[in-house]
């Protein structure tokens, strides 16, 4: 991706990145995302056992808390030299009308939210949080399918807004959401708190890379026989119809097909995550910035 005319680097633009030696891509580093006290709401700050609490509400609380810690290390999310440096300016053009805010991606599964929530995480300087991983965490089973096998998928949604409405009292992260976290209106009431960006996704290239990957963690999708593609194709269309006037509440819409274009084709599939947080991070400031001219 070529940068685009008249883009010069700002001071410290490149912070945060590293370059390799002999040259190639850059690269940041994202560090493991941990749940600490500064960052918790006080009730989720505090220092006792849940296992030994006797209030239910505080245990559940607590158990959360602890939901996202993970080991010591840390991911490499790998750009073009020009995509870091767009991605760090366009970050730094957003962050004083974001002032602090949490952003919350919704779609469709398998849309990209968590591969580029974790982009965007790196150049805001924010915290990553996956919902589906919190909810899982937080009731003790390794993954949704599992909890939607043992438990129902209203067992999920119910805990799924627990985890939302935690974290829409926080600041300063980016959230990947549930694709089905959108069908209800609490949920809403929570993540607007933040800015909302919608992944939109043609279904048919949605339905490709879930068949290929297989249906085993989709557990929406996994319940007949036949074609991967066919049945995944299908259910998506489905699920999609149920759930299209409520993605269109986001306060940004990133569409795949449009970013296509732009760059002279009709594949979605070759754009790159980098791309794709580039074009949310301008549809992100186009909204706050409208926003802020009408508030003044």
């Amino acid at each position: 991706m070529e940068a685009s005319a008249g883009i010069r680097p700002r001071p410290g633009a490149w912070a945060g990145l590293e370059k390799p030696r002999g040259g190639g891509a850059y690269s940041a580093r994202v560090p493991a995302v941990r749940l600490t006290a500064e960052k918790l709401p006080p009730r989720l700050a505090l220092g006792t056992d849940p296992r030994r609490s006797a209030d239910p509400v505080l245990r559940a609380a607590k158990l959360k808390a602890s939901c996202c810690k993970k080991p010591a290390g840390t991911e490499k999310v790998h750009y073009s030299a020009d995509e870091a440096l767009i991605l760090q300016q366009k970050a730094q053009d957003v962050l004083p009308y974001l002032d602090g805010r949490c952003v919350y991606l919704v779609g469709m599964m398998g849309s990209g939210k968590t591969t580029v929530g974790k982009i965007l995480a790196e150049v805001l300087g924010y915290s990553f949080f996956d919902s589906d991983k919190l909810v899982e965490k937080a009731v003790g089973i390794s993954s949704v399918a599992e909890i939607f096998q043992l438990h129902s998928e209203a067992f999920f949604r119910d805990n799924e807004s627990e985890v939302l409405r935690d974290l829409s009292s926080m600041h300063r992260l980016v959230v990947a959401t549930g694709g089905g976290a959108v069908i209800r209106p609490i949920n809403w009431s929570y993540m607007k708190k933040g800015l909302t960006v919608w992944l939109d996704v043609p279904l048919d290239a949605l339905a490709r890379r879930i068949a290929a990957v297989g249906t085993a963690s989709r557990p929406l999708l996994h319940q007949e026989s036949g074609d991967p593609y066919a049945k995944a194709y299908a259910k998506l269309t489905s699920l999609f119809e149920q759930r299209m006037d409520s993605y269109a509440n986001a306060d940004a819409r990133v569409s795949l097909e449009h970013i296509a274009l732009k760059q002279g084709h009709n594949d979605v599939t070759i754009l790159t995550p980098s791309t794709i947080a580039i074009e949310a991070l301008l549809k992100m400031e186009s909204f706050l910035t409208e926003k802020a001219m009408v508030r003044n």
